[in-house]
């Protein structure tokens, strides 16, 4: 049989599929940078406010690793630098997380031997979801072209910024690719791919901002800084071919792994378990433990590799002339209130918050993953509680993320002290990673409270994630409405830096995520399984 047969039809299956969900992908993913650019239009009207710009914050380590390098005076410049990272990391995860959904997740349920039983091919599900997802990337690098040229920006530079997008999703599409078929369940694949677009921006980090330029040249997000959208000097469009040769290469090795490996198999063996159970497995808690220690180690690692970046340039900051008006304008768009060094921090810590939260989000929603892969019933079937079995998994969410937070804050404390020669810093900084918990715990709630109450409905809560990321970096810069702005709970975690604390938000915030919380399993209790 033809391998590959059946494709179009797969195609179409999941056009169908995805038509909700790869449409609000690609609406937010063009209309965020759109509106950026027509936003600093109006913020920075003038050549030389631009200009003043770019010579505060081009030679300043902090702000590339923030937001990476920039490579012009002009609005096309201005936007790349703000939104160039930011877009790429969310174009990459819907990368992955789409082409994980239509290859291993579907193997994971069963859904893909009941295809293979008809007429289709064996390589047909893995083509069809790469061919999707690069289409979907193309396509989002056209619209992101057209509204670029719409609102007077140049040619070169609009084209170069939608293909960059293209590229990246077109290079995750096939690590996702892999990942699929290196392991024998959704979850595990899932995380590989997510992780390697953590370590492609951690790269990216090192790269732009760390002292080590050559970082960003292993990483496809560096590659989309490397291309200079807009830049003065003109792009780069060779830079193009690395993401072509990558997703040669990984599309190549994702083929050969899957005609190697049998349907609902992974081409790495699982490693075989003890005759006997250990004594920690008569409990639910012990049983989440297994499940979730390599997840947490990885995540906290990942969070505290980012909180070394950002202190070993958190000093560079304060080389910067306080009294730059430009400078004090685009902190107060970033969230800071008073002092350039405090302000990135603060950023900073907020940007490792969204982080955690998606580790909580993931976390608490493998009750639902346990729960459809009928998992969950052989032990609720015995004598353990179904609530002491959801609250074994919210622990690690909840918990979790404060173990994660306070390591991040405490090395990028510890960094930026040894730096600076004040190692006071570091209680400071840790204590700015810590206040962001309530707002963690809300989004956790919010994934909890899905889970328990409208099962079918927690996709949703990544769309949470995703608005609070946009609503913290973007959402002053697009002029959001301030009832918009509030619905993000990050907005409401005070200052820590830059203030005296007010108890009054973490209040609510708590109270809030409790009520949440307490929803979704009183939910829980009174559904059905499955």
């Amino acid at each position: 049989m033809n391998t590959l047969v059946g494709t179009s039809r797969l195609i179409r299956f999941i056009l169908r599929r995805e038509r909700v969900r790869l449409s609000i992908w690609l609406l937010v993913l063009t209309l965020v940078p759109v509106q950026t650019a027509n936003a600093f239009k109006a913020l920075y009207p003038s050549e030389g406010s631009r200009e003043q710009l770019v010579n505060t914050v081009a030679t300043n380590p902090a702000f590339a690793a923030l937001l990476g390098p920039i490579f012009g005076s002009s609005i096309g410049a201005v936007t790349a630098w703000r939104v160039g990272v930011i877009g790429s990391v969310l174009v990459g995860l819907m990368a992955v997380l789409t082409v994980i959904r239509h290859t291993r997740e579907e193997e994971e349920t069963g859904r893909r031997e009941l295809l293979g039983a008809t007429v289709v091919g064996r390589h047909a599900p893995l083509t069809a979801a790469l061919m999707v997802t690069a289409g979907a990337g193309l396509v989002l690098g056209l619209l992101l072209a057209a509204g670029f040229l719409g609102i007077g920006l140049e040619t070169g530079g609009a084209l170069a910024f939608g293909l960059g997008f293209s590229a990246i999703a077109l290079a995750f599409a096939m690590v996702a690719g892999v990942a699929a078929q290196l392991t024998g369940g959704a979850g595990a694949a899932r995380g590989i791919a997510v992780a390697a677009v953590g370590a492609a921006f951690v790269l990216r980090m090192f790269g732009d901002g760390g002292g080590v330029p050559w970082a960003s040249w292993l990483s496809p997000i560096g590659w989309f800084t490397q291309l200079r959208p807009f830049a003065a000097t003109g792009e780069r469009w060779w830079v193009l071919s690395l993401s072509l040769g990558l997703a040669v290469a990984l599309g190549t090795l994702g083929y050969v792994l899957s005609a190697r490996r049998d349907v609902g198999a992974g081409a790495l063996p699982p490693r075989p378990g003890p005759a006997q159970a250990a004594p920690s497995f008569r409990s639910p808690l012990g049983l989440a433990w297994r499940l979730q220690k390599g997840s947490l180690v990885g995540w906290s690692l990942g969070l505290a590799v980012l909180g070394a970046v950002y202190g070993s340039v958190g000093d560079s900051i304060g080389d910067l002339l306080t009294d730059n008006p430009q400078l004090a304008e685009i902190f107060e768009l970033l969230g800071g209130q008073q002092g350039i060094t405090d302000a990135f921090f603060s950023t900073a810590m907020g940007i490792l918050a969204v982080i955690a939260s998606a580790y909580a989000i993931r976390t608490a929603l493998r009750l639902r993953v346990e729960e459809e892969g009928l998992l969950a019933e052989p032990l609720l079937v015995t004598a353990v509680p179904r609530l002491q079995w959801a609250r074994s998994h919210l622990y690690f969410a909840l918990f979790g993320s404060v173990l994660m937070l306070g390591l991040a804050g405490l090395v990028a404390g510890a960094t930026y002290g040894a730096i600076a020669g004040d190692t006071g810093q570091m209680w400071r900084v840790l204590g700015a990673a810590l206040i962001q918990v309530p707002a963690v715990w809300v989004v956790a709630g919010v994934a909890t409270a899905l889970f328990g109450l409208a099962p079918r409905l927690t996709a949703l809560s990544w769309g949470v994630l995703v608005a609070c990321l946009v609503f913290g970096q973007l959402g002053e810069i697009l002029q959001f409405p301030r009832w918009l702005l509030n619905l993000s709970p990050f907005t409401h975690v005070p200052n820590l830096l830059a203030a005296d604390v007010n108890a009054v938000p973490l209040i609510w915030l708590l109270v809030t995520a409790a009520l949440l919380l307490s929803g979704g399993m009183a939910g829980f209790r009174r559904r059905d399984i499955g």
